[in-house]
């Protein structure tokens, strides 16, 4: 009888391990070409796809906040009404002793710097922005995912532009970082319409904000105008009270 070797040829063995290793290596490469999704805990905020790095959603905003068009209108045509209606925001702030001519300001995503010329207008001096792109002597360079600024930096943090931030939790979490114990943030989004084409994410309701606030409380939200976003929430950082230690005392 003739004994059939079953044992595959070196030549076929080396076919069968190259095509295994082939398909590894598509299988990471196409995983690596997902976009980014660091998915917040709720389906009322949604990041939006299509980011492949880091470094592509950095290109993206850079595209809008160096687009030459764009920044000529922000410093003329909408620079004198934009002033106005902020110094307005923030007087509204001082009358409910939330701001204070003493505060030190940080507005994010400040582009130009209209809001951080409103602070000073009404007085707040020590007021400052970051963005990308820097635009001295109103905004200095920084990402508001990784702010530049020590911890427990600023009485009064300010933003608009919450629906351009890929991890929507590190923002805010810079923000509880820098901002000090009892201090307030206020943030402009949009929840019955979608931002721009630039924005990483979209909101539908304020309580994915609530929920990653988790060291300060709310102290309203209310319907505003602002630049097509229409929704105001402000929170208070919360402040530690130490414990009263015992002292037992012998006699």
């Amino acid at each position: 009888m003739q004994t059939i070797n079953m044992t595959p040829k070196p030549s076929m063995l080396k076919y069968f391990l190259l095509s295994i290793l082939f398909s590894f290596s598509f299988l990471l490469f196409f995983f690596s070409l997902k976009p980014i999704t660091h998915q917040p805990p709720s389906n009322d905020l949604r990041i939006r796809p299509g980011y492949t790095s880091y470094d592509s959603y950095i290109q993206r905003q850079l595209n809008k906040t160096l687009n030459p068009k764009l920044r000529k209108i922000w410093i003329t045509r909408d620079w004198d009404r934009k002033v106005r209606v902020f110094s307005s925001f923030f007087q509204d702030f001082k009358q409910k002793n939330l701001l204070f001519n003493h505060s030190k300001a940080l507005s994010i995503g400040a582009r130009v710097g209209q809001e951080v010329e409103a602070l000073r207008r009404i007085g707040v001096a020590d007021s400052v922005g970051i963005d990308l792109v820097p635009y001295p002597p109103l905004v200095i360079e920084g990402d508001f995912h990784h702010q530049p600024f020590d911890d427990d930096s600023f009485d009064f943090e300010f933003s608009n532009v919450f629906d351009h931030a890929l991890y929507p939790d590190k923002f805010v979490a810079e923000i509880e970082r820098t901002l000090k114990p009892g201090g307030i943030c206020v943030l402009h989004v949009a929840l019955s319409r979608r931002s721009d084409k630039y924005s990483a994410n979209d909101l539908y309701s304020v309580k994915p904000l609530v929920g990653m606030f988790k060291k300060s409380e709310v102290i309203h939200v209310r319907k505003v105008d602002g630049f097509g976003l229409d929704t105001e929430v402000v929170f208070r950082k919360k402040v530690k009270h130490k414990e009263k230690s015992t002292v037992t005392q012998f006699y």
